[in-house]
């Protein structure tokens, strides 16, 4: 595979991201399946099939069943759905550090091994963590602000501090998108690659911001044309039949893995065109940290 470094752009093009993305998954198909069936196909399909067998427990032409359900039986069920999700969101953050080591050394001309990228994502997973809870509590104070101002002023306050809110809020987002990539490429600290992040971004954050809308829309329209075919079946039923729990959790479990792979992948190659933009780095000095 012959070295792909390119000369320096002049500036972030979301064009050659999404070129060089989707070239990145065309040559490493075996390896992007091997990665995304360990760390989110195999733990979403779990998750799934829990959530979706509960599902089927309920029989929706017939709401008094569900007022007379046992209440520790649904508290033990939410726990459960809590442990299962923060597995995966851990299992997630896995996937998504695996596939920046995996993108970086394609776009280096070598092929990447699924072993290196496993252990690269495992021994970052701390600091990955810490990257993803700053950035979850950060949300989380922006929705505790517009709750508070809702309650000082009535109907209009959540409103009004959305609206201030949401631009600083975007730019925010935009500024530490690259901060898991930076982590495992550089090997800084949490604070520190979300700081160089911020640095790298700066100046290219409406080009990442179309990107990741062209993205985050495209995720919606599959999510939402699975969503409504497998809830106007569940709506027709009154139920959900075996073949029906089967079909919807594995179903569900690839259109996620799909989109969380496209967007990793997406997200990684940014990283090294925001790192040509800025500084002219070439993909090979890139690889000189884990040689």
């Amino acid at each position: 595979m012959a070295t792909t470094t390119l000369e320096r752009p002049d500036k972030f093009r979301i064009g050659r991201v999404f070129s060089n993305s989707f070239a990145v998954i065309g040559r490493n198909p075996g390896l992007l399946v091997g990665l995304a069936a360990l760390f989110s196909a195999l733990p979403a399909l779990v998750l799934n099939f829990w959530n979706y067998s509960n599902f089927a427990n309920i029989n929706i032409a017939n709401p008094e069943s569900i007022a007379v359900a046992d209440p520790s039986a649904i508290l033990r069920n939410s726990l459960i759905s809590m442990a299962f999700g923060l597995i995966y969101f851990v299992l997630a953050l896995l996937f998504q550090s695996s596939l920046v080591r995996a993108t970086i050394e394609d776009l280096n001309g070598k092929r990447p091994a699924i072993g290196d990228c496993i252990q690269i994502a495992v021994r970052c997973i701390l600091p990955t963590i810490g990257i993803g809870l700053v950035i979850f509590l950060t949300m989380i104070l922006a929705m505790l602000m517009m709750f508070v101002a809702g309650m000082l002023i009535p109907i209009f306050g959540a409103l009004i501090a959305f609206i201030v809110l949401l631009v600083p809020g975007i730019m925010l987002l935009l500024g530490v998108s690259v901060s898991v990539p930076v982590l495992i490429q550089e090997r800084l600290g949490v604070f520190s690659s979300m700081s160089r992040s911020r640095a790298l971004t700066k100046g290219s954050r409406w080009s990442l911001f179309g990107l990741l809308l062209i993205l985050f829309l495209a995720a919606i329209a599959i999510q939402m044309a699975f969503a409504l075919v497998f809830g106007f079946t569940f709506a027709i039923t009154g139920s959900l039949s075996t073949v029906g729990l089967v079909v919807g959790a594995i179903g569900s479990a690839l259109v996620s893995t799909v989109v969380s792979t496209v967007i990793s992948v997406a997200i990684a190659v940014s990283y090294v065109e925001l790192r040509q933009v800025k500084e002219g780095t070439s993909v090979d000095e890139l690889a000189e940290i884990f040689s």
